[in-house]
C-alpha cells in the first residue's frame, strides 16, 4: 500500500478550541487625522479556519480523512467557519452554546504588514461541553489518532476525561498545549509545546543544556512517551528515551509563524498514525511547518508540497 493510499484510509479526530481567521487586506496611504494611526484602504477580505480547526485543515491537506469536534456559538462567525470547512472537506460537529460567541481574530493587514488584531472570545458553558464529552466518545471508536488542540478558550476544559477514553480504547493522543497546567495532559501520547510555552511551565534556562534536562523532565513528569519542543527559527527538537532529535528548521525565509504549531502537530499525527517511525514524522513534520511558515496566517501545507521537498518511501506501512 502506498504512502498517498494509507493516508487516505487514516482518520483523524481533531479536538479542541476553534475559531475564524478573518483578514482584511488593504493599501496604507496617509495617517487619520482623527488620530496617529495609518487608514487602511481596505480591498478585499479572506476567512480561514483557525485554531484547532486549522489543524484539521492540515490534516486534510496532507491526505488524511479529519473529523473536528468543538464548540460554537450560535452566530453568523459559526456559520461562516462551518462554511469554510466544509470548503476544505472537513468533517465537523460543532456543538452549539447560545451562551457565547464563536472566537474570532480579525486582523487588518497593510502593504502585507499586520497593523491590527481584534479578538473576540467568550468560554463555552459546563452543559455544552458534557454534550461534547459525549459526543467524543462516540467518535473516538471510529477513530485512528486524536489530536488535542488547546489555544486557552475552555473547548478542552474535561481534556483528562478525554485522554482517559482515549487510553483505554487504544487510541494514540496527540497534545498541542497551552497554558501552565501540563499536569492535565497527563497520559498523552506527545505533546508538541513552543518554547515559549516550555519556559512558562519548566522555568527559564541559559544554555541548550539546561533546556534539553528541562523538556525532558517534564515528559517524565507527565509520563508521556514524547516531548516535540518547536524551536521557531532553529527548528524542532524531539525528547525520548535516550538522546534528542534535533531537526533544523527548513524554511527558506520566515514571514509568519502563527499557526506552525497546527500544521506540525497535524503532520506528527496524519505520520504517526500510519505507523512512520519517529524520525520519519518528525521530518516530515519540519518540512511541512517549513512550508507554511514562508506564508502570511494561518496556512496548510499540502502532501504534494511535502513529498517535493522530502524523499518520503511510498510504501510506508504500520
Amino acid at each position: 500500500m502506498t504512502l498517498v493510499e494509507r493516508l487516505a484510509e487514516l482518520r483523524v479526530l481533531v479536538v479542541g478550541d476553534v475559531m475564524l481567521d478573518e483578514y482584511w487586506f488593504g493599501d496604507v496611504r496617509r495617517i487619520s487625522p482623527e488620530a496617529p494611526v495609518p487608514v487602511v484602504h481596505v480591498k478585499r477580505g479572506e476567512e480561514r479556519p483557525g485554531g484547532a480547526a486549522n489543524v484539521a485543515r492540515n490534516v486534510a491537506a496532507l491526505g488524511a480523512q479529519a473529523t473536528l469536534l468543538s464548540v460554537v456559538g450560535n452566530d453568523d462567525t459559526a456559520r461562516r467557519l462551518r462554511a469554510v470547512l466544509d470548503e476544505s472537506r472537513i468533517t465537523h460537529l460543532l456543538q452549539e452554546d447560545d451562551t457565547i460567541r464563536t472566537t474570532l481574530k480579525l486582523r487588518v493587514i497593510g502593504h502585507q504588514q499586520q497593523m491590527l488584531r481584534i479578538d473576540f472570545e467568550r468560554t463555552p458553558s459546563r452543559q455544552a461541553l458534557d454534550a461534547k464529552l459525549s459526543e467524543f466518545e462516540r467518535l473516538l471508536k471510529k477513530s485512528d489518532i486524536v489530536v488535542f488542540s488547546d489555544y486557552g478558550k475552555g473547548a478542552l476544559n474535561r481534556i483528562q476525561e478525554c485522554l482517559a477514553l482515549a487510553k483505554a480504547q487504544g487510541v494514540i493522543a496527540l497534545v498541542d498545549p497551552k497554558g501552565r497546567d501540563f499536569e492535565r495532559y497527563s497520559g498523552a501520547h506527545i505533546i508538541t509545546p513552543n518554547r515559549a510555552e516550555l519556559a512558562e511551565v519548566a522555568g527559564p534556562w541559559n544554555t541548550d543544556e539546561e533546556m534539553d534536562v528541562k523538556a525532558d523532565n517534564l515528559r517524565r513528569k507527565l509520563g508521556i512517551d514524547g516531548l516535540l519542543l518547536t524551536l521557531s527559527e532553529q527548528g524542532m527538537k524531539f525528547y525520548r528515551e535516550g538522546i534528542p532529535i534535533h531537526r533544523a528548521a527548513q524554511a527558506k525565509e520566515v514571514y509568519d509563524v502563527s499557526g506552525a504549531g497546527d500544521t506540525v502537530v497535524a503532520a506528527i499525527a496524519v505520520m504517526r498514525g500510519i505507523g512512520a517511525s519517529w524520525e520519519e514524522a518528525i521530518d516530515f513534520a519540519n518540512t511541512a511547518a517549513g512550508i507554511v511558515v514562508g506564508r502570511l496566517g494561518t496556512a496548510a501545507a499540502s502532501l504534494d508540497e511535502v513529498l517535493a521537498q522530502q524523499e518520503i518511501s511510498e510504501s510506508v506501512v504500520p
